[in-house]
């Protein structure tokens, strides 16, 4: 039975600083604020979310990650750099999750309501995995940057002893679904359909749009995804910022592996 803020439901945002891309980007500048914070705010205005945990990495460099969460009393899980499933079941079962809710912390617009919704259609379906984006050859329609994928313990738990695979145990969830039948698995769409929007942060160009979003709502976080789509579409040229960046395949590994 799905209950508001159920400890047993629990959201892990994972974080390094270690971006192939754009270095260091979870503790960069958003408004006055990190990134990270951004995310972990975010996230706990989830109505049914009962717990917000960072899972980080032992490596060295992720050091500042985990005093950033201390100086401001977010929970912080330190693990395996590379094997990320391996770090989510560890931080499922040290905070007790039963449900386990997965957020990046390169996605500073995530919208609660998108988390609760993707939570609700996990429970009210009786799933096993539910997400609001899969890769292809499985269309998504939510924008990227508003991820969220929800999962079992049970199945999180089986996914952890038998995937094999350096993407399956990077990207933490392809095992639950690549294989039909595997698991019960539930797309969340989004309608309208709205994959053509970038709002996530890998980039210099990502993180210059986000930062025009958030300073068009005065640096608050309380803004919702359909508040910035109404002001993306008042200010189309925006959208040019960011258009060229390709955004990476599920099946794409870290090379430091």
């Amino acid at each position: 039975m799905l209950r508001t803020r159920d400890p047993g439901v629990i959201a892990i945002i994972q974080a390094r600083m270690g971006s192939s891309r754009l270095p260091g980007k979870v503790l960069l500048d958003i408004g006055g604020e990190t990134m990270l914070y951004r995310v972990i705010v975010r996230a706990r205005r989830a109505q049914f979310v009962g717990q917000v945990v960072v899972a980080t990495t032992t490596d060295p460099s992720d050091d500042p990650v985990e005093a950033f969460c201390k100086s401001k009393g977010f929970p912080c899980f330190r693990g395996d750099p590379f094997d990320v499933l391996d770090r989510y079941y560890q931080a499922a079962r040290l905070y007790g999750g039963s449900t386990i809710v997965r957020l990046t912390a390169d996605c500073p617009l995530i919208d609660p309501a998108e988390i609760d919704r993707t939570v609700q259609a996990f429970f009210q379906a009786d799933v096993d995995f539910a997400a609001n984006r899969l890769p292809p050859p499985m269309k998504r329609t939510t924008p990227i940057g508003m991820d969220t994928e929800v999962v079992s313990s049970k199945a999180l738990n089986i996914a952890w002893q038998e995937a094999e695979e350096k993407y399956a145990r990077e990207h933490v969830m392809p095992y639950l679904y690549e294989t039909p039948g595997r698991f019960k698995i539930l797309l969340v769409n989004h309608d309208p359909d709205l994959s053509h929007l970038r709002l996530t942060v890998d980039t210099p160009e990502d993180l210059a749009l986000v930062r025009k979003i958030y300073h068009h709502f005065d640096n608050s976080d309380d803004f919702s995804l359909t508040e910035i789509i109404d002001f993306l579409y008042d200010s189309p040229e925006l959208l040019d910022i960011n258009a060229n960046v390709t955004h990476k395949g599920y099946q794409d590994i870290d090379q430091r592996a």
